[in-house]
């Protein structure tokens, strides 16, 4: 399995970057290798907002759906997504967001791996290096958007 953790300073409010996480039909236009995202399920209630998202990734032919189950804890600022159907053998992240005066402080964990043990092992190589670029095009569409 591979897991990292990063943090991040993003210069807009803790509101609006949470909208931001759960609007996976946006992140083709700013997450790289995204082709599609879908949500359906959505459930909302007072502290809880839950649905099944579908995120297409890849290039060109070589793509792959990841299904999931997304909820987001209203009272805890929380996001925790889960493996339902795709390539991952194993896929947990958590997003959390505390507000600060700059903007909003975001921890993001991940921790998966993928049912091909060959491509698992390439994963692993090159995880840091694409983890490291997701994060920063969340934080360039905060820029893009609230500043």
């Amino acid at each position: 399995m591979s897991s990292a953790t990063i943090k991040k300073i993003i210069p807009c409010k803790k509101k609006q970057l949470i909208e931001m996480v759960l609007d996976i039909e946006k992140y083709p236009e700013f997450v790289p290798w995204c082709i599609e995202g879908k949500i359906e399920d959505k459930n909302e209630s007072t502290d809880l907002i839950t649905f099944k998202g579908d995120l297409k990734v890849g290039k060109s032919i070589l793509n792959e759906t990841f299904s999931s189950h997304v909820s987001y804890y209203k009272e805890k600022d929380k996001i925790i997504v889960t493996n339902l159907d795709g390539p991952l053998k194993h896929l947990k992240n958590e997003w959390t967001f505390k507000e600060i005066n700059s903007g909003t402080q975001l921890k993001f964990f991940i921790d998966f791996e993928l049912k091909n043990t060959v491509l698992n092992s390439i994963m692993k190589k090159s995880f840091e290096l694409g983890l490291n670029k997701i994060a920063k095009s969340f934080e360039e569409r905060a820029n893009k958007l609230y500043k």
